[in-house]
């Protein structure tokens, strides 16, 4: 780990003027200085589209094989007797010559040429959110400043030194009386956050909230369960919108149009997610997404992407926002997917689907009370990006995988019983008592097909990449404990995933491929090309390719690059963006279980860094 340089007094200042002008915080802000380039990565995707695209150019097809590890840090605490595992989810931004990203347990400044530790501010109550930061460039009296949560608290530090600002809020923090564990958004002089409200959660209610920049007052609070006299209240029979815990904004970054000002807020499942007996109805605005105004969070507009969810399938990302160009018009276009495995492409300015969504009949639920909608939104042109379904006639073979891993999952059903898979929406089977009732199989689980890494796009190609994994979910409904709240509750067998661990590595007990990388055409919501992502080295060299589990997303570059790591077999990649062959690999000390991104150096190299479970990895090419 690179040696840390802690400033804390009142020199702190003079310092990073000295050290500024000696070339050690990397020059200053370089954005838009290379050829008319973005150069830096100021957002948790790169912009506040969300595209997770760079421009730069100095990193091509042709020498991303030489790419090696330029310097790398520690995100854990070593000196801590306790030391606690970071599980690093983080993007790191880069604005204004200066890098930032939180480690265990503080957020850090670094030289973005060589990780050298410009400063540290230690987190004392709390841990930082594991998922990164949020700058905010300032005004003519205020300094910029790095915005950050520990839970139930939003804090904001002095960007130029790391202290804490002691005019917002109560000497920097405030209280978010909810918790939120990702990235704030920050645009104009707004921050805005989400909520994260498993059942206990304090705060319980998981409305998205703003506040302002300067001062930490709030500013506006959405409903995302409407209250009465509220258009989509009659979704929730009787009075089960009361209270009710879900719909809530837990992706890890918010993406804006800022031209108009529309922030899109991607809202959860319902809680309890398995039986909805007592909330008849749609229940907006769960599983959906929604357009507000950002200054105010007046509602603009929805799309519903599953009604009445038992599946916890909410969209875990926000939307990917770019323009379609066609016969001399430009339509404003978003991207989202959800854990179902569906991608949806919708107008951004109206909700409206730019590719056909159809609804289609759907199983139903025989839990009793249950009433389950009878039509799911399913794209008609765009296949699912993960796996919706299962038969017996796809189970993994020897041939297909290998004899042990074969039998291991024949034995892996011999001890579940009978399942049961009914397509896309499977409802989970209701046990009267019996244990002789089938158990529903799930696909895709309850971790989802597509995850929290988000869509990413090319403006060159037009085209989406979505990477989604295949690990299915047992479950049923049985009848609860008499002093739980709700008459029927989920129950999975041990172990809950269709799935066998086999030398340390998880096995689905389908055939291959196990995850995807699809780039999908944005204009006309077809498959431009899907290869399966991730080696399971447990397998025989033969069948070892076969895709590997993850929830990161990519990055894309000018140079019909993408780069990814997120699968669990612990290696980033490069492929070439308008084809799928891979053109680079590299071995990483853990999963890469995190967003890759890209910026140019003081030194006028361009760098690529990734976020290895407790280390971040940067890398160049050689002088």
């Amino acid at each position: 780990m690179v040696a840390h340089t802690v400033f804390r007094s009142s020199s702190v200042f003079l310092i990073l003027v000295i050290l500024s002008a000696c070339g050690e915080r990397g020059g200053p802000g370089i954005a838009d200085s290379d050829n008319g380039r973005d150069t830096e990565w100021p957002h948790y995707r790169g912009d506040l589209s969300g595209t997770g695209f760079s421009s730069l150019t100095r990193i091509t097809a042709q020498n991303v094989d030489s790419l090696q590890i330029a310097w790398r840090y520690s995100l854990r605490d070593d000196a801590a007797t306790d030391s606690r595992n970071p599980n690093s989810q983080a993007t790191p931004i880069v604005v204004a010559g200066t890098m930032y990203l939180p480690t265990v347990n503080s957020i850090v400044a670094l030289n973005p040429v060589n990780g050298n530790t410009l400063w540290e501010h230690e987190v004392e109550d709390g841990r930082p959110s594991r998922r990164g930061v949020s700058y905010w460039p300032g005004t003519n009296t205020e300094a910029p400043r790095l915005f950050f949560t520990t839970g139930m608290q939003l804090q904001a530090l002095d960007a130029n030194t790391g202290e804490p600002v002691s005019s917002f809020g109560d000497g920097g923090k405030v209280d978010l009386v909810t918790p939120y564990l990702s990235v704030p958004l920050v645009h104009k002089d707004i921050v805005v956050v989400g909520a994260n409200t498993p059942p206990g959660a304090e705060g319980g209610i998981g409305n998205p909230r703003a506040y302002s920049a300067i001062s930490g007052d709030k500013l506006w609070e959405f409903d995302s369960v409407p209250q009465p006299g509220v258009a989509g209240n009659e979704t929730w029979g009787g009075d089960s919108w009361q209270n009710r815990l879900g719909a809530n904004a837990w992706p890890f970054y918010f993406t804006v149009d800022a031209e108009r000002d529309l922030l899109y807020l991607p809202l959860a499942s319902p809680i309890p997610f398995a039986y909805g007996g007592d909330r008849p109805g749609d229940n907006l605005y769960a599983n959906s997404i929604v357009a507000v105004d950002l200054d105010t969070g007046t509602y603009v507009w929805h799309f519903q992407t599953i009604h009445h969810d038992i599946w916890d399938h909410d969209p875990p990302a926000p939307p990917t926002l770019f323009d379609i160009p066609e016969d001399g018009n430009i339509t404003p276009a978003l991207a989202v997917t959800t854990k179902s495995g569906y991608l949806f492409i919708l107008n951004r300015e109206t909700g409206e689907p730019l590719v056909n969504v159809d609804e289609r009949a759907v199983a139903q639920s025989t839990a009793p009370g249950e009433q389950t909608s009878p039509t799911q939104p399913v794209p008609a042109v765009t296949p699912p990006m993960a796996r919706v379904s299962f038969s017996m006639d796809e189970l993994a073979t020897a041939a297909t995988t290998s004899a042990a891993h074969a039998a291991a999952c024949q034995q892996l059903l011999a001890d579940t019983g009978e399942i049961v898979n009914l397509g896309a929406y499977t409802p989970w089977n209701y046990r009267d008592g019996s244990m002789d009732s089938p158990t529903t199989l799930l696909f895709p689980g309850l971790g989802g097909g597509p995850n929290w890494g988000g869509v990413a796009y090319d403006p060159n190609s037009r085209y989406l990449f979505v990477f989604a994994a295949d690990i299915g979910t047992f479950g049923w409904l049985e009848d609860s404990d008499a002093e739980t709240e709700f008459p029927y509750v989920r129950r999975s067998p041990r172990p809950g995933s269709f799935a066998v661990t086999m030398d340390g590595m998880t096995l689905p007990c389908q055939q291959p491929p196990w995850s995807h990388l699809t780039a999908v055409d944005s204009r006309t919501g077809e498959i431009a090309w899907r290869v399966p992502l991730g080696v399971s080295a447990v397998l025989p060299a033969e069948n070892q390719h076969t895709g590997r589990p993850g929830r990161a997303s990519a990055l894309i570059t000018e140079t019909d690059l993408l780069f990814i790591a997120a699968t669990d077999d612990d290696r980033i990649r490069a492929l070439r963006a308008s084809s799928g062959e891979q053109l680079w690999e590299s071995p990483l000390p853990r999963q890469g279980n995190a967003n890759p991104m890209t910026y140019l150096g003081a030194d006028r190299k361009q760098y690529l860094a990734i976020a290895a479970t407790d280390e971040l990895l940067v890398f160049a090419l050689p002088d």
